[in-house]
């Protein structure tokens, strides 16, 4: 208890020590980031920062907004000097708040002059921190390189940036550009927190696609990639794209942004992951996305999940993810509705602007069913864990993923979601949906500018009750606090489908094999397997778990002939029916031995089937607001 009460002693102490530092937006903070080194994986920041004389703490931003976590990259700064009417100017770290630098402003020091460096050199994992430049395009997280003073709320501070690209790069962001001197671009002054919600894509291969160009706000799809061949968008994405625009002003019923720019970054040498900003989006994908067909099903909902943010995340936030800084721990109890909500419909609106066909939809929903009902982990930790420990569940590896859980409120959120739209749809004769909650609660207050407005989980019931009236409450934390075996299913059997096996993977799961080479053997024998033999994860009570098979063991063959995918299927399919186990040989750290797996049930994989006779609910859903439907 000590160690926390100074900590927040020292923070308190820093933010009253800066509220001598105050910026307007006739006076805020310049800051230029030079990206010319960006292919060798360094980014260099300059400041200058308004002051008054006296002590002064800086801070660099540690949670980001978007990634449910204290993961601010302070771990790549490298080279702050801090300099006052030209002299140098010692800081110091808070002893406890790692994030934070403590300096005295001498007297007649009106602007301090910083300036700093950013080490782009992490793994291609993980989120904005993770690996973002390569030789031929950059994305800029502005939280990278900037220091602000403390005792403000990020809305409160005020700066001017400006960026100074590679020679011939274009760029795309929400910012509005004010000037460009050929390299050298400035953009209008914003606040801190408009600033970090606006990341920068810039690259040798770029190249900027109006959408739905009758649609008010402006929308663009902004593309960079390591080759010209990687921006070969046809035109049914692009008309994908924008029936996805309309699409979403037809659901909402409004818009929280002045523009809206998709920043989507086709390259193998970045981080793969979705951010979600309030007018724009940072997609970062597999650098052959757009050419490559199993690839671009795989991603068809990840456009639409990020922009639905922008009216579920940004603009209505969880009141515990709304806390106004980058330094307040963030409370992600409502993570079920921010990311599980979002996640939902993602998926439908992909299905509903044509990106993947109802088919496909109903394939990913298998898939994501079936995971969640083969999840022994719910038995010990509930839903609503998954959400609050969030912070501690991002980074964890797939290894023994089923029985600890992960994240899981975004899969399983698709099956609550569902759950709520369909008992929603039953309860009134399919007069009305859960889209008339969304146009409520997302449309609320009307077309707006960017900002945040907070709810809380009994403003969810609220709103579910103003549609039909119901044990909302009670229905949400049923499926929330449960810990029972399977999975919340009532949303798939209310569509008028249910959950079945065959022996052939669905045309979901069949691109992935195609894309990485995996065989997702999980509802057979228990495993996941990559194209080598590598065991990636083994599913607690199933017969490789049995047959004492864990994660990074390596199969090196198969019925005494060496491993492959295919062979491993075919074995598994041969042994249905008879008595004799499949005989594996396993390499785990340099030890071999011979395992037998006693399963005789052939190939397992999930798909749905329509039950005949039943309202047919979930075809409903998917049926395009503003279009006719194709055939």
């Amino acid at each position: 208890m000590r160690f926390r009460c100074f900590a927040t002693l020292a923070v308190a102490l820093g933010a009253a020590f800066s509220l001598h530092a105050q910026t307007t937006p006739a006076n805020p903070i310049h800051l230029t980031v030079d990206l010319t080194d960006a292919p060798r994986k360094m980014l260099h920041g300059e400041m200058t920062i308004p002051v008054t004389p006296g002590p002064l703490t800086l801070l660099y931003a540690k949670w980001i907004p978007g990634e449910h976590m204290p993961d601010g990259p302070i771990d790549n700064l490298a080279g702050l000097f801090i300099t006052g009417n030209g002299q140098p100017i010692r800081w110091v770290r808070d002893d406890v708040n790692m994030y934070a630098i403590h300096l005295t402003v001498p007297s007649g020091v009106t602007t301090l002059d910083v300036k700093d460096d950013f080490l782009a050199t992490a793994a291609a994992t993980g989120f904005s921190s993770g690996a973002s430049t390569s030789a031929n395009l950059a994305l800029l997280s502005w939280n990278e390189l900037v220091l602000y003073p403390s005792g403000h709320q990020s809305i409160e501070l005020y700066v001017k940036p400006s960026v100074i690209l590679p020679d011939g790069w274009k760029f795309g962001t929400a910012l509005k550009k004010t000037a460009q001197d050929g390299d050298r671009v400035a953009f209008s002054t914003v606040s801190l927190e408009q600033l970090i919600d606006s990341p920068l894509l810039t690259g040798r291969y770029f190249v900027e696609f109006p959408l739905a160009p009758e649609v008010s706000p402006r929308h663009y799809l902004d593309v960079a990639a390591d080759g010209p061949e990687d921006l070969a968008l046809t035109p049914e994405t692009l008309a994908g794209y924008s029936n996805l625009v309309r699409e979403t002003g037809a659901l909402y019923k409004s818009h929280h942004y002045e523009s809206y720019h998709f920043l989507v970054t086709a390259s193998d040498q970045v981080a793969h992951f979705g951010l979600e900003h309030h007018q724009s989006s940072d997609d970062r994908v597999p650098e052959k996305t757009f050419v490559d067909p199993n690839l671009l099903l795989l991603s068809a909902d990840l456009l639409p999940h990020e922009f639905t943010h922008s009216w579920n995340g940004k603009y209505r936030r969880p009141a515990g993810l709304a806390t106004g800084n980058y330094e307040d721990p963030m409370i992600g109890n409502l993570l079920w509705v921010y990311e599980g909500l979002t996640d939902y419909l993602g998926n439908v609106l992909a299905a509903r602007s044509h990106l993947e066909t109802a088919a496909d939809y109903r394939d990913y929903l298998a898939d994501v069913a079936a995971q969640m009902d083969c999840r022994p982990g719910r038995t010990w930790r509930d839903l609503q864990d998954t959400a609050t420990a969030a912070q501690l569940l991002y980074e964890t590896s797939d290894e023994w993923d089923n029985w600890r859980r992960s994240t899981d409120y975004y899969s399983e959120g698709d099956l609550v979601w569902l759950d709520v739209d369909t008992t929603i749809r039953k309860l009134t004769d399919d007069k009305k949906s859960l889209n008339d909650f969304l146009a409520a609660f997302e449309g609320y207050g009307g077309n707006t500018p960017p900002k945040v407005v907070p709810y809380h989980f009994s403003d969810i019931v609220n709103g579910l009750n103003a549609v039909v009236p119901y044990d909302w409450a009670g229905f949400l934390k049923q499926r929330l606090t449960s810990l029972s075996p399977h999975a919340p299913l009532g949303g798939i059997e209310n569509g008028g489908y249910k959950l079945v096996f065959t022996d052939q993977p669905n045309a979901i799961m069949q691109a992935a094999i195609n894309a990485e080479g995996s065989m997702p053997e999980w509802w057979s024998i228990g495993i996941n397997v990559s194209s080598d033999g590598h065991i990636e994860d083994v599913l607690v009570g199933s017969p490789a778990d049995k047959a004492k098979l864990g994660p990074g063991m390596q199969i090196i063959a198969v019925n005494g002939r060496q491993f492959s995918g295919p062979l491993l299927s075919a074995a598994i399919q041969e042994a249905k029916g008879n008595e004799l186990p499949i005989e594996l040989i396993v390499v785990n750290t340099g030890t071999y031995r011979v395992v037998g797996i006693d399963y005789h049930g052939g190939l397992r994989f999930p798909h749905l089937q329509r039950v005949e006779g039943t309202p047919d609910l979930l075809d409903e859903i998917l049926q395009p607001m503003t279009q006719a439907p194709k055939s």
